[in-house]
């Protein structure tokens, strides 16, 4: 990764070929001490269609000569850890954690969205280490040679435990409830970013940013779960290994003009960073704004109508100008038709990492359908499920035909037939890359349009 003063060209991701080829090296150092976690590696891509390294969230190492070396020469830094051993991180690219020990058993440690669950769903029964709704909770599910560790994750990215009291046990849980349950439709969008802010700030105050932040997108993820026929076909088939959504790569929102800056700055206070800004090529029509929340591991694309002018500026943090006469684009007239995806419509998408052909051909199998891919690199590979059709909102389409935004015939076709609403993203992505295709991504925007839908 270079860096560079302006938003645009600040974060420029790049392949890291020997951090993935040592990674891919350690890894299998470990699978070769284990036959139960080789069968394991053999399930989820023939069950889930994924990967045994999308799910790692860390390696144990029993250290041999040279081996810190190796590790600082691909781009991992030492990180000090409290009551840990040494830990070292890449910063520019997707890797797990690496610890070396100087003696042990080497392991494997899976994230999963529930320690639970997985013991549950492999019938193991083992010591649980943190107790229910802790920040972090670990369990060795087997050690056959190597040991596999599954890590359940709340908002704490570090490895020494935190046992919560009491009361903050059942704080977590109140906030996540409330969270779920949250009021989405509001006659005035701003009375919906204020409520969602008092929810937030509430949480914040009595468990913390990170933790709140996690509870904060469980609950979006299951809020657009709820309403994609394929993210629920797919979570099934990954909760059936006891995993959940643990290998999720990026939420996305789309977003009004006027909404945008609102949408930011409940981001911020869950403990978002903006990252690189994003703009897909010459009148593409929309741009968007990248954020990052480090201790969550959680990734925004926020998308929104604007000119390549306009992405120059600091979109995410100041209004965008009033402009009725202004046409949609595909960005707003989705929140036209379905509202804004921090409120009513809920997230557009979301993205996670697969074994690209291993989960197409399942996905067809089960009676999901793929659009053709918009990105096809060694290093990243993309694609949407087809659409979910949603019914568009009574006086919404009728509010978009008397702004001019749209024609009398697409308001009698967006009334009665719906328009396209949510997606699954199936992605992969090799070599540690952490960056996006703004090509391929403004043709699958395009694509999507629901004004071309018909």
């Amino acid at each position: 990764m270079t860096t560079a003063p302006d938003g645009l060209t600040a974060f420029h991701w790049e392949v890291q070929p020997k951090a993935g080829a040592l990674i891919a090296d350690l890894l299998a150092r470990v699978l070769a001490l284990s036959p139960a976690t080789r069968l394991l590696a053999a399930r989820l891509l023939a069950e889930t269609g994924t990967r045994l390294v999308d799910w790692v969230d860390h390696l144990v190492i029993i250290d041999d000569t040279g081996l810190d070396q190796r590790l600082l020469a691909a781009g991992f830094v030492l990180r000090p850890q409290s009551a840990a051993p040494r830990c070292y991180q890449h910063d520019g690219g997707l890797f797990p954690d690496v610890l070396l020990l100087a003696s042990g058993v080497p392991a494997v440690a899976l994230l999963v969205e529930s320690v639970v669950d997985f013991l549950a769903a492999h019938d193991r029964e083992a010591p649980i280490v943190g107790g229910p709704l802790s920040p972090m909770r670990m369990a060795v599910a087997w050690s056959d040679g190597a040991e596999l560790r599954v890590v359940e994750r709340h908002g704490h990215p570090g490895y020494h435990l935190v046992e919560l009291p009491a009361e903050q046990v059942l704080a977590a849980q109140r906030h996540l409830d409330a969270f779920r349950t949250r009021g989405r439709d509001f006659a005035d969008d701003a009375a919906g970013f204020a409520h969602a802010g008092e929810l937030i700030d509430r949480a914040i105050a009595d468990i913390g940013v990170d933790r709140a932040c996690d509870a904060f997108f469980a609950a979006e993820r299951d809020y657009w779960q709820r309403r994609n026929r394929a993210a629920r076909i797919q979570k099934a088939r990954q909760d059936a290994l006891g995993l959940g959504w643990a290998n999720h790569d990026h939420h996305t929102y789309r977003s009004s003009r006027h909404c945008f800056t609102s949408m930011i700055a409940l981001f911020e206070r869950l403990g978002f960073h903006c990252r690189e800004r994003f703009y897909p090529g010459h009148n593409a029509g929309w741009g968007a704004q990248v954020l990052e929340q480090a201790n969550t591991g959680i990734i925004i694309f926020a998308d929104v109508d604007m000119s390549e002018e306009e992405v120059r500026r600091d979109f995410s943090h100041e209004l965008f100008p009033a402009d009725s006469k202004r046409p949609l684009g595909t960005v707003g007239l989705w929140c036209g038709l379905h509202g804004e995806s921090f409120l009513q419509a809920g997230m557009h998408h979301l993205e996670a990492t697969f074994d690209f052909t291993a989960v197409g051909a399942q996905l067809q199998q089960a009676g999901i359908h793929l659009m053709p891919p918009f990105t096809d690199y060694p290093h990243l590979r993309q694609c949407f499920t087809t659409g979910e059709r949603w019914n568009v909102l009574e006086g919404r389409s009728e509010r978009l035909l008397k702004a001019g935004q749209i024609t009398p015939q697409q308001d009698v076709q967006f009334r009665t037939q719906g328009a396209i609403g949510s997606h699954l993203e199936v992605l992969e992505r090799n070599q540690g890359f952490k960056g996006f295709n703004q090509d391929g991504v403004d043709r699958i925007i395009a694509g999507t349009d629901p004004r071309a839908q018909y």
